[in-house]
């Protein structure tokens, strides 16, 4: 079947939810960083709901593949579909996980509880690495760092396993959903998510990176569904409508309600309510917000493309350097006080080394992919 054009060529291009994509994943790093000085207390994470970004990224993750690939179809096969996704993904999957072998050794820290870092055989780290290349989870058996992660070397990619999961099930099913059934099926899932948000023991929705847990397992796909049902309906069925100043609007939307602390103590309603909000409300509307906007000027513009062009590359290669800070922080028993130019130099570092990977590596590798493949 004869492959259609670029998205480039053919549709308008959502620059705005671009940078919107890169405000979120700078926060993700900035909350991982901050994350060992909250000594394991959900309560006391700084900039703290950062992690709901993951869900953020799931409904942008719907609303751009219903734009990108809902039309296409007829001149597109499942073939074509899955060879340009394996393209856009799996280059800065297999760079966060070599970034993580490399660093592994250098994470041994028996107060975070990666004790045994030291005596992992370096075939059994290697064997982790290439499953990793898959995205195919890893169990207990080789839970190589004592986290329960999914992918020991590079955390944050259980949430690829699920993105994953997410355009299978769009590809053979939900692109052929009227926006009847995608609509009773977002409100289930709605359903499903603050019915989880009110009765989980843990007060906020944090999870889903262990496959051999079946509590795990239920974060991750509650986490997943809502907003990636909800992303591909807002993109069917909502109206834009031009926002002035909406990358300025919709980003001090993200980075207010993901700073909010933790809104009581320990099982407390309100910090569950805030979370349903956010997923169910105010994702959506900044989502909306920014695809009804428009980039005015050239450094506006600017601006917009870096931060989307670093936005995967610094989600999916930081953590392993942000484990390096941790492990150094709690063998030295270091406060915030004593340790922040070093965490302002993580951030930077993991910035800079995700701009590097992508213009050395990952551009250059998916044009040759493009090339070859498509």
């Amino acid at each position: 079947m004869k492959e259609v054009t670029d998205l480039k060529s053919s549709k308008p291009h959502y620059e705005i939810l671009d940078g919107l994509r890169g405000v979120a994943a700078i926060l993700v790093v900035i909350f991982h960083v901050f994350e060992v000085h909250s000594h394991g207390d959900f309560t006391k994470l700084i900039i703290n709901h950062a992690y709901l970004a993951v869900d953020f990224f799931f409904l942008l993750s719907g609303f751009v593949l219903a734009y990108a690939y809902d039309d296409r179809w007829g001149t597109m096969s499942l073939k074509d579909f899955f060879k340009r996704r394996i393209v856009r993904l799996q280059p800065m999957i297999i760079a966060g996980m070599l970034i993580g072998a490399i660093l592994f050794y250098f994470q041994d820290s028996p107060g975070m509880g990666w004790g045994g870092i030291h005596d992992v055989p370096l075939w059994k780290m290697l064997l982790v690495m290439l499953i990793g290349f898959t995205v195919i989870p890893v169990g207990r058996g080789l839970d190589i760092r004592g986290w329960s992660e999914m992918h020991p070397l590079n955390g944050p990619a259980w949430s690829l396993f699920f993105e994953y999961i997410a355009n299978i099930a769009y590809a053979l099913v939900l692109r052929k959903t009227s926006k009847i059934v995608l609509s009773i099926l977002t409100i289930l899932a709605a359903g499903i998510t603050i019915h989880y948000a009110l009765t989980n023991p843990a007060g906020n929705i944090i999870g889903g990176w262990t496959i051999d847990d079946p509590t795990q397992l239920r974060i991750g796909f509650t986490r997943l569904t809502f907003p990636f049902l909800a992303g591909l309906l807002l993109a069917r069925i909502g109206k834009l409508r031009y926002t002035k100043n909406a990358f300025l609007s919709a980003s001090l939307l993200l980075i207010v309600f993901l700073s909010v602390p933790h809104l009581g103590g320990d099982n407390n309603i309100w910090n569950r309510l805030f979370e349903c909000f956010c997923i169910i409300i105010l994702f959506p509307f900044v989502i909306w917000l920014g695809a009804g906007g428009k980039v005015q000027g050239k450094k506006a513009a600017g601006v917009c493309k870096f931060l989307g062009d670093i936005s995967y590359p610094v989600y999916i290669t930081h953590y392993p350097i942000a484990y390096v800070y941790m492990a150094w922080v709690t063998n030295n028993k270091l406060s915030l006080a004593q340790s922040w130019p070093y965490f302002l130099l993580t951030v930077i570092v993991s910035i800079a080394v995700a701009y590097l990977t992508m213009k050395c590596y990952d551009i250059p590798i998916r044009n040759w992919l493009r090339k070859k493949v498509l």
